[in-house]
């Protein structure tokens, strides 16, 4: 029956842990009750501006991850429908980016058997990125994000732009027929392929291409705030399209993009009831898996960003939340993976967006922009046949261009060697590894430098001058021979700093005069299993030696795990409680140095004597700890 009210005594805490911060179902309510005419003015306003830049980036995104374009136009449309009914951030706008339709283009190319089944598969892939995305809201992983160094982010975006350039490249030089696909799944295959293909350059894509780069800068050098990529895909379209369009020589051979009909923005089910999905699930987890932690983490980044300019609270979780409704409403929509997009969602706050429907309106207008495509098919003039291959590579490349942020690069490479080694790292994995891992690599070596720096004790022996004062002991003085050794233990001992700790007291205690050990916990926070089983081996430890161990200053937290663990009668055996004998001194608010001071009368006691040598150990970079 003990047992019985322990487990769910655990469970109630686990329930209360993932309940504290609920997930609002309908965030949006709120924003309705209040909403009005200026703001729905201001708000599809800036839905147009956000609109002209989606549908361009969306064709763009769709061909770098080498899916049609309906893709990734469906996309567009259903997130920016969906997400802002579920976000906490007002000006956040969803659909595809460069970072995930990279990984989905790696991912596929590294896996050859899958790349033929594209059609069946991307949309399960989509609709598992969307439930681990919602599960992982609904459990506040978001909120773990923020242990993961921005370094990471910024070397995989950093590879991924260079892999981006380089798969544009052979578009650009019109040589993508001339490189081997197998080849070509990898960065170095990719380089090899170019460059063994350089004497097949085409100079009509090159002309293409060059000619759309010099409209894009010119715009942005003359009307920077004006959509420019989209203008400048319209305006190249119009004139290489057309030239393609009529057989005018040179161009006819030049190669553009294939239109869709209506029937293809009809929903698309996943197939979950057919023979092998559960093979196709267990091949497509680890890419599922990155992508939800990629397109939350880049949310969660763009959230935070736009917040603290629009002055807005950020709820890192309701935002992940929204990326998984975004990504199961694309997936049943037919679309690619959904994320949150910089560009887009800068745009809508620079363009004066007041409220989350801003988002609402321009899914609206990218699906009218759908339809429209798809039906200037019947009127016999397929609009995005008239996109050249060769003009979009162009601007993917002036895009990718822009993702390398040479401030952030240098402030990685120049604040320590940690951040140093995450970027380098995390950047040539990108070059040698599918994407999927290679941003999980960069993870982990983040996540095990933060755990090497916060699990590593620093001590510094300090003594008592003939005034009485504390002062650290110098190596020329003669050291006194300490009976008791008064250890202060700064920060978190957590499970990675459990291990070192006994070590260090250990080692302390191999000094023969030592006889009592004073643990002042008064600032160690969050002790864990792994720690307290650390400090009951320390106990039987020093009892093996006939040595003492007195816990002192231990805040009400720490005598709470104590107890709960068992770890209390542990350490007050032998101890008569009748005669007021313990060891363990809570600490007092309001003199702290009480439960230090009743340590030492009960070292003393131990000793058998009125008098001892103390040595004190404590972090430096706390205060000075008082006698």
């Amino acid at each position: 029956m003990k047992t019985l009210r322990k487990f769910i005594r655990v469970g109630r805490n686990v329930g209360n842990h993932y309940t504290s911060e609920h997930i609002a179902v309908f965030p949006f309510t709120a924003s309705l009750r209040r909403y009005s005419l200026m703001k729905l003015w201001a708000d599809s306003r800036a839905a147009t501006n956000v609109t002209l830049l989606a549908i361009s980036q969306a064709i763009a995104f769709a061909a770098i991850a080498g899916l049609p374009v309906v893709y990734g136009v469906l996309c567009t449309a259903v997130a920016a429908l969906v997400a802002p009914f579920f976000a906490a951030s007002r000006h956040t706008i969803m659909g595809p980016t460069n970072a995930t339709a990279l990984m989905l283009f790696s991912f596929f190319s590294a896996n050859p058997a899958l790349s033929g089944r594209w059609s069946e598969l991307i949309p399960l892939l989509v609709l598992m990125v969307g439930l681990i995305a919602t599960l992982g809201s609904l459990l506040r992983v978001a909120d773990l994000m923020q242990f993961v160094s921005r370094s990471v982010l910024v070397g995989y975006i950093s590879g991924a732009a260079v892999l981006i350039l380089a798969n544009q490249t052979t578009h650009l030089l019109g040589v993508d027929g001339w490189i081997d696909k197998d080849e070509a799944a990898s960065f170095v295959g990719l380089v090899m392929g170019l460059v063994r293909a350089l004497p097949h350059v085409d100079w009509i894509p090159l002309t293409i291409g060059g000619v759309t780069l010099l409209i894009y800068y010119g715009l942005m050098k003359w009307k920077p705030k004006w959509p420019v990529f989209a203008i400048a895909l319209i305006l190249s379209s119009a004139l290489f399209g057309s030239l393609i369009r009529f057989h005018v020589a040179p161009f006819t051979q030049a190669s553009t993009f294939t239109t869709f009909g209506i029937s293809e923005l009809m929903p698309r089910m996943p197939h979950l009831m057919r023979d092998g999905v559960f093979n196709d699930i267990s091949a497509l987890l680890g890419v599922a898996f990155a992508i939800a932690f990629l397109a939350s983490l880049e949310n969660t980044l763009m959230a935070k960003a736009l917040a603290s300019r629009s002055g807005d609270h950020s709820d890192v979780n309701q935002d992940m939340f929204s990326v998984g409704m975004a990504n199961i409403a694309s997936a049943f929509a037919g679309g690619m993976p959904a994320s949150g997009s910089l560009t887009r969602s800068l745009l809508n706050f620079e363009s004066g967006a007041r409220t989350r429907f801003a988002s609402f309106f321009s899914g609206v207008y990218s699906l009218g922009f759908a339809v429209l495509i798809a039906s200037s098919v019947r009127w016999g003039v397929p609009l995005i046949d008239y996109v050249p291959k060769a003009a979009l590579a162009a601007l993917v490349i002036a895009l990718s261009l822009s993702l390398f942020n040479v401030r952030s690069i240098r402030i990685c490479l120049n604040s320590t060697g940690d951040d140093a080694m995450v970027l380098i790292t995390t950047f040539v994995a990108t070059m040698l590894a599918p994407l999927h891992v290679a941003i999980f690599i960069g993870v982990a070596l983040s996540i095990s430098l933060f755990l090497r720096k916060a699990s590593r004790p620093y001590l510094v022996e300090y003594e008592f001058s003939d005034e009485g004062e504390l002062r650290e002991m110098g190596e020329k003085r003669q050291r006194p021979i300490p009976a008791i050794s008064i250890v202060h233990v700064e920060g978190d001992l957590f499970f990675g700093a459990a291990e070192l700790f006994r070590t260090q007291i250990q080692r302390t205690v191999s000094d023969p005069a030592i006889q009592v050990i004073i643990l002042r916990l008064k600032n160690a926070r969050h002790l864990d299993a792994t720690s307290v089983m650390a400090l009951e081996d320390l106990i039987r430890f020093m009892r093996g030696k006939g040595l003492h161990l007195i816990i002192s200053g231990a805040p009400r937290e720490v005598y709470r795990v104590l107890k709960k663990s068992g770890v209390l009668v542990t350490l007050q055996e032998g101890c008569d409680r009748k005669a007021g004998e313990s060891n363990l001194f809570i600490t007092n608010p309001r003199n702290p140095n009480l439960s230090t001071r009743g340590a030492l009368k009960r070292a003393q006691q131990l000793l058998g004597t009125d008098k001892a040598d103390i040595r004190i150990f404590y972090d430096p970079n706390q205060q000075t700890p008082k006698p």
